[in-house]
């Protein structure tokens, strides 16, 4: 039997099971505050699922509940739960994902799986020239222009800069948007998008093709991680498995890969 999972509930604080696989499974923190997130939990908090409307539900199940009983509880209890509600995907562990899917919709395809990685301990890179500098409404432009460059290799979507100003306006307000320089002119953009109990979330990381392969990502990200060191945050990110290049940087300042997430769409 499912029942709610409440914000800050004891299934994922510390000393739960969910703790063991909180960096795979991070955004259920940024999930379940939200006020129209229907967030479950089985009576033990070994199995939880997370859903906003409009995206994809995310499932965790402990590593503690059998190949047999994961069976049982997705088909017999977590499926027919959410029958009615629209659902157009699911993001858990590749295999448990497929899983799911096979129950829920039969038809589906895996749009991306991403490597979850956690850095316990950042390696600055050395020989980086640049600054740090927060973005602010002045740079609205640039951050827009880099949220199309973003969008467009993540998900393989173009879209016009110009759509992305709104976005760009909020993402500068939260104070969590950063840019690096050189001869103070920007060449490289990074967000902390949520901090949880344990972890705080890096994202929107991209550089502009002429500005790559010179470090500037690396040096950015690098001091995201060191702010979040002093706030006794351990820094963590996602990055799609299918981009080698983003995860060896990544690798390369001290992030740890932390286990696969799979994205799957369902096609009825």
């Amino acid at each position: 039997m499912f029942t709610k999972l409440l914000p800050h509930d004891k299934a994922m604080a510390e000393g739960s099971s969910f703790v063991f696989d909180e960096v795979q499974y991070n955004l259920f923190h940024r999930i379940c505050e939200g006020s129209d997130a229907l967030c479950l939990k089985t009576a033990d908090g070994k199995v939880i699922f997370a859903h906003t409307p409009g995206h994809n539900g995310w499932l965790w199940i402990s590593k503690e509940v059998s190949g047999e009983k994961r069976k049982a509880i997705i088909i017999q209890e977590l499926v027919n739960q959410l029958k009615r509600e629209s659902l157009p995907g699911i993001t858990s562990d590749p295999e448990i994902a497929k899983m799911f899917a096979n129950y829920f919709s039969k038809k589906y395809t895996v749009e991306m799986t991403m490597e979850s990685y956690y850095c316990p301990n950042v390696v600055k890179p050395n020989n980086v020239p640049g600054d740090l500098k927060k973005a602010a409404r002045e740079d609205v432009d640039t951050v827009a222009d880099y949220l199309a460059g973003f969008t467009r290799d993540a998900f393989g979507t173009p879209v016009e800069p110009s759509t992305q100003l709104s976005k760009a306006n909020t993402m500068i307000d939260t104070g969590n948007l950063y840019l690096w320089l050189v001869d103070g002119k920007p060449v490289s953009m990074a967000n902390i998008s949520h901090r949880s109990p344990r972890h705080a979330r890096i994202n929107a990381v991209f550089t502009p093709i002429n500005q790559r392969k010179k470090g500037y990502a690396s040096a950015l990200v690098a001091e995201l991680c060191a702010i979040l060191e002093k706030e006794k945050l351990i820094p963590m990110l996602y990055a799609d498995i299918s981009n080698p290049a983003s995860n060896k940087v990544y690798q390369n300042i001290g992030f740890l890969k932390s286990g696969k997430i799979a994205e799957i769409k369902f096609l009825d």
